[in-house]
């Protein structure tokens, strides 16, 4: 029969638990530990899910623009106490080397569009685009090239090896027959000593990218008769043929409009730089990175209207559903209103306390169900057994079967009797033993009543 607690000895967990639910104690063991279980998961997720407070971007060369907004997300994301470490990189090609390899300790990064293959893009998602990188590409001649063709035999400075100013110039040159190895002089100069060359004469044109040359540099370059901007005549087809690519003008009297610089509309084209992370960034970090990211972006500049980045734009990378949910709503819930430890706590409880509870409570009712079909599926057999003793004992056996069949009848009753049930299940119990005395004393008459 069922146990309960010796005489002085504490009730404990289990009979407490026993007691208010109204279960066995075997079952209300079985419940706090099943309880027990899950809280200590809950416990366990509670601390391992909460967000990082120190996270890596991999940005590019000292100086260059993509190091200067990592530093400002990195002043934007101090004042929620997340510390943002900026690693300095060739530029787009080695932050994705490093986004992709599980040994570097990256989380996001800034990359260009078109230096992705297949391997980057399914294994890493977008946070969406931050700002255009228009493709600048200053050179020497005494009447405006029309196409890049023209440039074939001549002594170009297309950036150094890994970068994405490197990468866009090699492929854009290729497409026009301009492949290395030919007649023309491919020089991967840095972008300061390019300029130079050019100035000097040492190099024909240059191409150099948005974050690599500020406003100041292009007033420069504008300024000297003996250099051009050049123009992209193609530029919708650029766009049509690589998708990541983006047309961009830069308008008549832009950098300065005393002296009318540049005296006419340029036609450019080069594509959006992106914010990378690895699929497992904490989206409660990727709104603090999209809110960094709206107040360093959101304003309007040469090549950008207010409020037009960041955006959701998908090229390469699929834009990871945090991302999604923050352009669709904008920050959770509590990241509105609390700070972001605090939210980030509610939020944790709330993820854990209700699937614990729902979890719990279904535990604790099938507990008892699981019990009692165990228990039934135990009684319903010695039933089977005595029904089948009764139902022989109605064919007339002789005195020796009828010795046999109480013999059977005895064996059931022992076996009975040695049934541990819980008290809730008395009943049931005590019914069986009933029903054996009954086919007992059917047999010991001579005839099983029917």
């Amino acid at each position: 029969m069922a146990q309960t607690p010796k005489a002085g000895q504490p009730a404990g967990i289990r009979y407490s638990v026993a007691e208010m639910f109204g279960l066995d104690p075997k079952v209300a063991a079985v419940a706090v530990g099943f309880a027990t279980l899950a809280t200590a998961f809950a416990v366990f997720w509670f601390f391992h899910s909460a967000p990082p407070m120190v996270i890596t971007i991999t940005s590019g060369r000292p100086g260059s623009g993509f190091e200067k907004n990592a530093e400002k997300y990195a002043e934007i994301l101090k004042r929620s106490h997340v510390e943002l470490r900026n690693l300095d990189s060739e530029g787009s090609p080695e932050n994705l080397r490093r986004l992709i390899d599980p040994k570097s300790k990256v989380d996001v990064g800034l990359v260009e569009g078109g230096v992705a293959d297949e391997t980057h893009a399914k294994n890493l998602v977008s946070l969406g685009s931050v700002n255009h990188q228009p493709l600048l590409i200053f050179y020497r001649a005494a009447r405006p090239a029309g196409v890049l063709s023209q440039f074939e035999g001549k002594r170009l400075g297309i950036g150094p090896e890994g970068s994405g100013t490197h990468s866009l110039a090699l492929t854009l040159l290729a497409d026009n027959g301009i492949k290395p190895g030919g007649a023309t002089t491919l020089s991967p100069a840095e972008p300061l000593d390019a300029v130079k060359a050019l100035k000097e004469g040492r190099l024909d044109a240059v191409f150099l990218m948005g974050d690599s040359a500020p406003s100041e540099l292009i007033r420069e370059m504008l300024k000297d008769q003996s250099i051009r901007l050049f123009s992209f005549v193609q530029a919708d087809a650029y766009v049509r043929r690589f998708n990541y690519l983006n047309k961009m003008v830069m308008p008549r009297g832009a950098i300065d409009f005393g002296k009318d610089l540049p005296p006419a509309d340029v036609d450019l084209i080069g594509p959006t730089v992106e914010i990378i992370a690895r699929p497992s960034l904490d989206p409660a970090l990727t709104d603090l990175l999209l809110e960094a990211a709206q107040e360093v972006h959101a304003r309007p500049g040469l090549f950008k209207h207010q409020g037009e980045f960041p955006s959701p734009q998908e090229h390469e990378f699929r834009l990871s559903a945090a991302a999604q949910h923050f352009y669709k709503s904008g920050k959770s819930f509590f990241y509105r209103f609390l700070p972001f430890w605090v939210a980030s706590m509610v939020d944790r409880i709330l993820v854990t306390a209700l699937p614990l509870l729902v979890i719990i409570i279904p535990g604790f009712r099938a507990i008892p169900a699981i019990l009692k079909w165990r228990i039934n599926l135990v009684i319903y057999r010695w039933y089977r057994l005595l029904l089948k003793v009764e139902h022989e004992g109605t064919m007339s056996p002789t005195p020796e079967q009828r010795a046999a069949l109480l013999h059977r009848i005895e064996r059931i009753e022992e076996e009975v009797n040695r049934m541990d049930v819980p008290v809730t299940y008395a009943t049931q119990f005590y019914e069986l033993r009933g029903h054996i005395g009954f086919v007992r004393s059917g047999l010991t008459a001579g005839a099983v009543p029917s």
